[in-house]
């Protein structure tokens, strides 16, 4: 009897541990991240900025950096860069500006 529980516990434990997600699941979710924080981002041109930063289930947000153009004419084009939280429970995306991230010119 202790055979067979043991048994029933390690193939249980197995079967949770390779509930993992496809690559395919894992593009279509970085597919959905990046169309959701474009679209909420206020700037022109918007490209993401390196990989998305995937935090803890716990957590329930992913991170993406974005850069491109402040829209507006006074900003003259110039680049912005921002940063958007997607939360994977609501399929939100919320955006910042982050120019504070770009390091500064130093005058010598």
């Amino acid at each position: 009897m202790k055979t067979i529980t043991l048994t029933f516990l390690c193939l249980t434990t197995l079967a949770t541990q390779t509930h993992a997600s496809s690559p395919d699941a894992w593009a279509t979710y970085d597919k959905a991240v990046l169309a959701s924080c474009t679209k909420t981002s206020g700037l022109k041109n918007v490209k993401p900025v390196g990989n998305a930063a995937q935090f803890d289930d716990r957590v329930g947000y992913t991170a993406l950096l974005l850069q491109g153009q402040y829209p507006q004419k006074h900003m003259k084009g110039q680049q912005g860069t921002e940063l958007c939280l997607y939360n994977k429970k609501s399929k939100t995306a919320y955006v910042t500006e982050w120019d504070s991230i770009r390091p500064t010119a130093k005058s010598q």
